[in-house]
């Protein structure tokens, strides 16, 4: 029966830009709900200014008797001044708190969506890359954010209230007014829909240089172990420049925009000026009135430009947003069967059945493999690179779904419980050890979160690294550098096995976990294993097989396949495959030579 997962789509609120901040928008609905109010308060006391300007004008050119008025109009004047700055300097206040917190919250959800991927999606995209998206995302929504709150709802709002005041002054003007904006808007708002591809091309090329480049000095050991100083040089040039090129290409579109709404601007800002100074010589319209039209629409205009190229640096924020949601939020492969339960291990007995499996290609890994491990037994697998044996332990993770058949932890199938509590019944030691940067005392308490300083010690006594973590400068509170760099492969190896045993899991699995170690060292910790975990399940893929002298069981793997099972004395009194690798690899030989030979 196949165990393979139907791939699961991502959460609605991450199927698109528009749903995606909508989501945010409505859990802090309260917050955004009062910027609107400060925002339409402030532009309202703006449009109000030069209304109050206009009468305090009309005062002062009146005739003398009326102008008592202008102490009450000059107070009305200051008063609008003083509400328009207090409300805008409360939008900022509330505007700083509310972005950045709805940034922390994309970024966790991001995240948490990201470490839900199998591990298949995480060979396949750079690290780097995918760290950059999510922090820029939480800065594009910031932008995003600031652009409507400061660039796109005061025009609007400016514009409804030059119509309102313009109303009063000449319908003509009002609708002359209203004609320009809109045509103008609405033409800068196609333009900069046009330069959509533009934003989302320099967005992606963007997130994979940065990618590209945290990966290259991630490895820089490699690039100077293999003088390649200069390649990467130029292969990091050449995507710079691509970048650059995309850059751009998108800010001269920006650039086209602005060009075309200065054109505009003029000619309709003069037009109306105009029209106004006419209409006061014949009488019709006062020099309030003129002062008004003049500055107004000033103002709707220039706001008019604010928006429109606002609208288009959204359509590039949004760009932005949609390609890290193309990239993170993909469909996920593995996922938690429906109503999954909750795994009780009973011992650690583990069983494979008829298990298939094939990394989509053609070729199938494991074929219809069978294999039960009773609980507390000591099995070690061996076998060439290729024949399957870390897919047994990435399978037994579920790191990635078998096609066919199925697996089972004490009676119970891995496919019908969670995955968090599978993994937490395990205790697993890859052959690439990598480490946080962070301390030593921290990476081995990684394990088990809850436990004091003297049983992180014991774990590491029990895989002989405490001491040489005694011998560094600042024992256990030393740093280990990113991935584990200021570490030797074997200390970081044996890190890694005291991680483990301080997890204390039912079932320990060691994928050549003892690769980098020397013979003695590795015998050593194979041996303190078997004593510390006498009553745990063992599962060890070793390269050699010396070191499995003391296991219960060996396993020897061949293109996916079973060859050989039994104890070690056993398989060596067959004198099969087991034998032949025992005796060519005291020879010095490597497991691929010893199979070479054999067969």
């Amino acid at each position: 029966m196949s165990a393979l997962s139907t791939p699961k789509r991502p959460p609605a609120y991450l199927r698109g830009p528009i749903v995606f901040i909508g989501h945010y928008v409505r859990n802090w609905a309260p917050s955004f709900a009062t910027i609107f109010f400060f925002v339409v308060v402030a532009a309202a006391a703006a449009i109000g200014i030069q209304y109050v300007l206009k009468v305090l004008v009309d005062i002062m050119a009146g005739p003398l008797e009326a102008r008592a008025a202008v102490w009450t109009t000059l107070a009305f004047f200051v008063g609008m001044i003083a509400t328009e700055a207090l409300s805008w300097r409360v939008v900022g206040w509330l505007t700083c708190r509310t972005t950045i917190g709805v940034g922390v919250d994309m970024r966790l959800d991001l995240f948490e969506y990201l470490n839900r991927q199998p591990m298949r999606y995480f060979a396949e995209n750079l690290a780097g890359s995918l760290g950059q998206r999510i922090t820029a995302t939480a800065g594009n929504f910031g932008a995003l954010a600031n652009t409507l709150i400061w660039r796109v709802l005061p025009p609007c709002i400016d514009f409804v209230g030059a119509l309102i005041i313009f109303g009063t002054i000449n319908l003509g003007m009002m609708a002359a007014l209203g004609a320009v904006v809109v045509s103008m808007t609405t033409l800068l708002l196609v333009f900069g829909e046009r330069g959509r591809p533009r934003h989302r091309r320099y967005s992606g090329l963007a997130g994979n240089v940065a990618g590209e480049l945290v990966d290259t000095i991630t490895n820089m050991w490699a690039v100077k172990a293999f003088s390649a100083r200069q390649r990467e040089h130029a292969r990091l040039a050449a995507g710079f420049r691509e970048e650059a090129a995309a850059q751009r290409t998108s800010w001269l579109h920006i650039e086209k925009a602005r060009l075309l709404n200065d054109i505009v601007l003029t000619v309709s800002a003069g037009g109306m000026l105009v029209w106004a100074v006419t209409l006061w010589s014949r009488g019709r319209i006062t020099p309030g009135d003129v002062v008004l039209v003049s500055t107004l629409t000033f103002r709707v205009l220039h706001s008019s430009r604010d928006l429109a190229l606002s609208l288009v640096d959204l359509s590039q924020q949004f760009g932005f947003i949609d390609e890290t949601l193309r990239k993170i939020a993909q469909p996920r492969t593995v996922v938690n069967a429906p109503n999954a339960g909750v795994l009780v291990p009973a011992g650690g007995t583990v069983e494979f059945r008829q298990v298939s499996f094939s990394y989509g290609g053609p070729r199938e890994v494991t074929h219809e493999l069978s294999l039960t491990i009773p609980a507390g037994q000591k099995v070690g697998i061996v076998g060439p690179s290729g024949a399957g044996k870390s897919t047994l332990v990435n399978l037994l993770q579920r790191l990635w779904d078998v096609d066919d058949g199925e697996i089972l932890i004490d009676g119970q199938r891995i496919a019908d419980v969670t995955q968090d509590s599978l993994r937490a019944a395990l205790a697993v030691v890859p052959q690439e050890i990598v480490l946080f940067h962070r301390s030593i005392m921290e990476n081995i308490r990684f394990g088990r979160p809850d436990a004091n300083d003297e049983e992180v010690i014991e774990a590491a006594r029990a895989a002989y690294c405490d001491s040489f973590i005694r011998a560094l400068p600042e024992g256990y509170a030393t740093i280990v550098g990113e991935r584990g760099a200021k570490l030797s492969g074997g200390q970081r190896q044996r890190v890694g096995i005291a991680r483990a045993f301080l997890k204390d899991a039912p079932i320990i699995v060691l994928d050549e976990a003892t690769s980098a170690l020397d013979t003695e060292s590795e015998i050593e910790i194979q041996r303190s294993l078997v004593r510390r975990m006498r009553d745990r399940t063992v599962i060890a893929v070793a390269h050699r097989l010396s070191t499995l002298a003391a296991f219960d069981r060996v396993i020897v793997i061949q293109d996916g396949r079973i060859v050989e099972d039994g104890t070690p004395a056993q398989l060596r009194k067959q004198n099969g495959v087991f034998e032949a690798m025992w005796r060519l690899q005291a020879r010095g030989l490597s497991v691929d030579e010893v199979v070479g030979e054999a067969a």
